[in-house]
């Protein structure tokens, strides 16, 4: 892959009180297992931990004292501005993000490196996701979405076109694009879809390289009116800026009215038949 001197990158990563102890260790020892290891892992612990979660970065920190940096922050801000805070600490241009609960496998930095190196243009690189139930080999279903630039235009007219725990992407170009901003959910569509009608190239690597971990709580979150008005609500705002067309945000609307109201059998379904590949 060339002189890797040349392909420093940061991890960066967001905590809060309600993780578990054991899903951190396994995040963030897969970063460490990287093939192309990271020049930094920003932590941005957003507000308080418990003792537990404080430990285990403790630990790590004495560890890796020169790799891991911790950014505290007094209260919970919420992820979108707690990442914004962390971005401001990432050191080099490349950053990756990654979640406090899932599993990086060990090539997908490399390879996201590899497709920078290729093409200069790029400013987000992202990947498929393998969701997986309790145990990381229990894969249930795949996250496809497209790979092409052009695609990921067309896509994100309604849905995100990126698995946010796999984007990896060029610093000044988010800031540049306004950060992930003030939303308190679903402000990675709303920076992507900022980031893409700016100009900004994309791709996405077509392959999975994250597991994603997934229970019946995610289903009951997508659920919860706070979640369906909040996508609504980002979907209206990038409507405003003329991103997409009154169409496609009647579609966006309905279907998330939808799931709301319908029962889980029925999101289930949908979800398995509709917006997954299962394994």
């Amino acid at each position: 892959m060339g002189n890797r001197l040349d392909q420093k990158y940061s991890v960066l990563m967001s905590l809060y009180y309600k993780e578990k102890s054991e899903y951190l260790t396994k995040s963030i020892d897969s970063m460490l297992e990287q093939t192309v290891k990271p020049d930094e892992i920003i932590i941005v612990k957003d507000g308080e931990l418990t003792q537990e979660l404080e430990d285990i970065l403790s630990i790590y920190h004495r560890k890796f004292s020169s790799l891991i940096k911790l950014v505290p922050l007094e209260t919970n801000v919420g992820l979108g501005k707690a990442l914004d805070i962390g971005l401001n600490y990432c050191s080099n241009q490349l950053v990756a993000r990654m979640d406090t609960d899932d599993i990086s496998l060990p090539e997908r930095c490399e390879k996201q490196l590899k497709m920078f190196q290729e093409n200069s243009e790029l400013s987000i690189v992202g990947a498929m996701i393998d969701e997986f139930y309790e145990k990381p080999s229990n894969v249930v279903s795949s996250r496809v979405v497209p790979t092409s630039h052009k695609d990921i235009v067309a896509f994100i007219k309604r849905r995100s076109p990126f698995n946010h725990p796999t984007v990896m992407f060029k610093k000044d170009a988010v800031i540049s694009s306004g950060g992930y901003g003030n939303l308190r959910r679903k402000q990675d569509l709303d920076l992507f879809s900022r980031m893409i009608n700016k100009g900004h190239k994309a791709a996405n690597i077509d392959e999975s390289l994250l597991l994603f971990r997934s229970n019946e709580d995610n289903f009951k979150r997508r659920k919860s009116w706070s979640y369906c008005k909040s996508y609504i609500d980002v979907q209206y705002t990038i409507w405003r800026r003329g991103h997409c067309s009154l169409i496609d945000l009647m579609v966006v609307t309905s279907g998330q009215l939808f799931m709301f109201v319908a029962p889980m059998w029925m999101l289930k379904y949908f979800s398995s038949k509709y917006l997954r590949q299962q394994k």
